[in-house]
């Protein structure tokens, strides 16, 4: 194939959207972002509204600029990948009535209601699903049909955002399996929707719209599309997915027990699983549909892993910073290199920020750091930078043992990905936790990579999405674990297990504050 020839990946993110254009290759040619807001309702508590009246222009502007220097006539296809949960719906014509973005908590009532008046219910749709209430769609229609009756009787169908996106692009609405299976309303064994859901629970149940597999053709650009974005009406509109699952398959995690950690904000650890395979009866981890078909990615959650470290730098960290500033690199060099001088297991430190993913009952400590002594050689800044990167990594080990519990994979070798993995030490550290082999990729945009793949099946560059992973991803590095440490870890992470469920009950007397609790709750 002609290597002047293009695909489009469009990445709708909880703060941003993004266009990147990529070569047939799967080379980065150019990347548009714009930031984005999501508005709280005068008057609804924790709601995130999805503004799709403002965010269309955006979306836009993000592609034209995108494309500015290519012919858009050499865009075979596009695809596009979104945050999950966040839903929009429409009216019978297919224009947008109503949305919300992805942690949208204003249902907190309705998921009480849910669980009060149907007892076991939620139980037996996690069975089905995969998912719990919390962030689901359920309860969020519940919302709109008791506060706003009018828009709710209006409704005709519902998408997920990165599908309102490829709507407006080629004007058909449809969903793939790993977005819309954060809605709740899905079977994990069947890959699609299961209305019977949202009828025992007196919602409609005629709103569910066409499921297409990642990498399914939609149609082409429309006519009035292609006048708003500069795009070509030649160029293929081809289903893409959820950002998890899509930066899964451009991390190369695309067969039946491939694993990855993801290291961002928010830390998530996916493992591939057959879709035939139940969630565990304890609602203790969340299950979502691949983009694979035929497998299922179990999903383990960190909160604010990312979020505490960048905390922690700002607080903390002046000196470093202004040390990074006379060396011009990056802050987190100088921490890790001095932090690699602290043993392992920082002198049993015990951050207590995220809780291992407890979906069914989620929530959290107040955030501290437990077992500081006053010897300032060994309780530091520096001490406490590692005791973090190793409670992230501890936090994700134990999650991921829940995974391989349930489903008997048996976990050898982790890809880790997002901005931690850029830390060696960081790198070196989840090795050593899990006592597993780490492989580092090269891909600095998984995401998106996984979107371009999808718009290649699409356009027939590859025969499959497994095949796009096999050629495009590169590896940058592998690192092994030093078992000595490991033993350190294990017993640190039986540790860290029984303060943390001691620091849970001071939440529960209400003498400290949680860091974060799941709506309902």
């Amino acid at each position: 194939m002609d290597q002047q020839k293009y695909l489009l990946a469009i990445d709708a993110g909880t703060g941003s959207i993004r266009a990147v254009l990529f070569n047939t290759k799967g080379k980065q040619l150019s990347i548009s972002q714009r930031e984005w807001a999501h508005l709280e309702e005068e008057g609804v508590a924790n709601s995130m509204r999805f503004d799709f009246e403002s965010n269309w222009p955006l979306v836009c502007s993000c592609i034209k600029e995108a494309i500015s220097e290519v012919n858009s006539e050499d865009i075979l296809a596009l695809s596009a990948t979104s945050m999950r949960e966040g839903i929009v719906l429409y009216d019978k014509e297919g224009d947008e009535l109503w949305g919300v973005a992805n942690v949208d908590a204003r249902a907190a009532d309705e998921v009480r209601y849910l669980k009060e008046h149907f007892a076991g219910i939620e139980e037996a749709f996690y069975a089905i699903s995969g998912q719990t209430f919390a962030l689901g769609a359920l309860p969020r229609l519940l919302w709109l049909k008791n506060n706003r009756p009018d828009l709710y009787e209006k409704v005709a169908s519902i998408s997920m955002i990165g599908d309102w996106i490829l709507a407006k692009l080629s004007g058909k609405i449809a969903v793939d399996p790993s977005n819309a299976g954060t809605t709740g309303i899905f079977s994990l064994g069947k890959r699609t929707w299961d209305p019977q859901m949202a009828k025992r629970v007196g919602l409609k149940d005629d709103i569910f719209v066409d499921v297409l597999e990642t990498g399914e053709v939609l149609g082409r650009v429309s006519e009035e599309a292609s006048l708003q974005t500069g795009l070509s009406s030649a160029t293929k509109v081809v289903m893409g997915g959820g950002d998890v699952q899509l930066g899964s398959a451009g991390l190369g995690v695309v067969k039946e027990g491939d694993v990855a950690v993801l290291g961002g904000s928010f830390w998530q650890q996916v493992v591939n699983i057959k879709s035939e395979v139940a969630p565990p009866k304890d609602m203790g981890i969340r299950v979502n549909p691949h983009v694979i078909q035929g497998l299922s990615q179990a999903e383990g959650i960190s909160f604010f892993s990312g979020l505490v470290m960048r905390w922690f730098r700002d607080a903390f960290c002046s000196l470093e910073r202004m040390e990074a500033l006379e060396k011009e690199c990056d802050i987190y060099e100088i921490l890790e290199a001095k932090a690699a001088l602290v043993p392992a297991g920082s002198y049993e430190i015990l951050p207590i920020f995220s809780d291992v993913m407890k979906y069914g009952k989620w929530y959290h400590a107040a955030p501290s750091f437990l077992n500081l002594g006053l010897d300032s050689d060994k309780y530091n800044t520096i001490s406490m930078f590692r005791s973090l990167e190793e409670n992230a990594a501890i936090v994700a080990s134990i999650n991921l043992e829940k995974i391989a519990a349930f489903s008997g994979i048996e976990i050898q070798s982790i890809v880790f990905a997002g901005g931690a993995s850029k830390g060696k030490l960081w790198s070196q550290i989840l090795a050593d936790v899990t006592g597993c082999k780490v492989k580092i990729p090269q891909v600095t945009e998984a995401t998106a990579l996984g979107a371009a793949m999808s718009a290649g099946v699409g356009a027939g560059i590859y025969a499959s999405l497994e095949q796009a992973a096999s050629e495009l991803v590169v590896w940058d590095r592998e690192v092994l674990p030093n078992k000595v440490n490991t033993e350190i870890y294990d017993m640190l992470k039986i540790k860290w297990q029984k303060a943390y469920k001691k620091q849970l009950e001071l939440v529960d007397e209400g003498i400290t504050k949680s860091m974060w609790k799941a709506p309902g709750l």
